[in-house]
């Protein structure tokens, strides 16, 4: 007997912000918080006119339909919050003020961090290339356009996420944070070749009994696991996980080809398999009691 509820009535008790999506059980039952912040893709229309790629070579930043695979997560008693604007317009997974000065029109404040290895990799708050290594922008920019984004967008939503990690944490006493993401194919070796990474920060973020049910549920479903290679857990994960304050932030990152074309960013006939599956890790957590056991 099948006992996971359906997906499709799930997004109906959502709440839209600026930029954000944020579904809510109808009670929350868990001390889990679900978090996509890459599957957004609502391009502005002034973004395109002023990017020198095509539509289809932006999305392939996206994590897509990632915030679809985990919308089983209010059934179960955990909000789940989206981002509905791309990652190539404002990343969110980085820290408010990480910007490529080589992009502006003019100098940048001093208290700008111009120097972190994702600003040199050309993947800062606001991105100069997509995934691809391809520059986005046919012109610099003004620094005043960034901060419209990080004010607009990169804000709010961390002000909804700490928001709902501190309801958590006043009602349980703890928090998972699951931070949700998809990776290319091609950024895992033939040596490192998995399903799902898991990144806890090498064992900083998130307590080793959450990390273990993760993989342990993943792993009996059928799937290659690795941890924190090549992924260890991006801004989101490193600056929410904390802990010894009782809130534990764990990142999955899932290879897009078990799911969807690359290349075309359309679900395959196989999402629903794998969307059952990710449903069935929700309800293994839910099941486990962490909230006991995250300490």
């Amino acid at each position: 007997m099948d006992l996971l509820p359906p997906i499709a009535p799930l997004l109906a008790p959502s709440l839209a912000l600026s930029g954000v999506v944020v579904t809510h059980p109808d009670r929350q039952t868990l001390p889990l918080v679900f978090a996509s912040p890459h599957s957004g893709r609502d391009y502005p229309a002034d973004f395109l006119a002023a990017a020198r790629l095509d539509p289809l070579t932006l999305r392939r930043s996206e994590d897509s339909f990632v915030d679809e695979l985990f919308a089983a997560a209010p059934a179960f008693g955990a909000p789940l919050l989206a981002a509905t604007f791309p990652r190539a317009f404002c990343d969110v997974n980085r820290e408010a003020w990480e910007l490529d000065p080589a992009m502006f029109e003019e100098t940048l404040p001093a208290w700008v961090n111009t120097n972190s290895a994702r600003v040199a990799a050309g993947l800062g708050t606001i991105a100069r290339v997509v995934a691809s290594g391809e520059a986005i922008y046919r012109r610099k920019l003004r620094f005043a356009e960034a901060e419209g984004r990080v004010r607009r967008l990169w804000q709010p939503f961390h002000a909804v996420l700490s928001g709902l990690i501190d309801a958590t944490l006043r009602q349980f006493g703890t928090c998972l944070l699951i931070d949700c993401h998809s990776m290319p194919a091609n950024s895992l070796q033939p040596c490192a070749s998995a399903d799902f990474v898991l990144g806890d920060a090498y064992g900083t973020t998130c307590c080793a009994a959450a990390m273990d049910q993760v993989e342990q549920t993943l792993v009996a479903l059928g799937y290659r696991v690795r941890r924190n290679d090549p992924y260890a857990g991006g801004y989101i994960t490193r600056h929410y996980g904390r802990p010894h304050e009782g809130v534990h932030a764990l990142q999955i990152e899932i290879c897009r080809t078990l799911y969807m074309s690359e290349t075309r960013i359309e679900r395959l006939p196989c999402f629903e398999e794998l969307q059952h599956d990710v449903t069935a890790l929700i309800g293994s957590l839910a099941r486990a009691e962490l909230g006991s056991r995250l300490g």
